[in-house]
């Protein structure tokens, strides 16, 4: 698959998936709302190891630089 993420976008996502985790073990947020989250945590964990984001490739978007690929 060719990669369309940039670095920053990869950080950005890997930041949002930790904040889920630390939220959810300090008890902010719980139940459905957890569950929610920490679904969307991890398709941005697996997205962000693979640089590829199916979405992205739907709306024919990248956010990789030419010198990145």
């Amino acid at each position: 698959m060719i990669k369309n993420m940039g670095t920053t976008d990869r950080i950005i996502r890997i930041v949002l998936a930790l904040l889920v985790l630390v939220f959810y073990l300090a008890g902010v947020i719980s139940g459905l709302a957890a569950i929610i989250m920490g679904i969307f945590a991890l398709i941005f964990l697996v997205t962000s190891f693979t640089g590829v984001c199916p979405l992205y490739k739907l709306i024919n978007l990248s956010t990789l630089k030419k010198q990145e690929g």
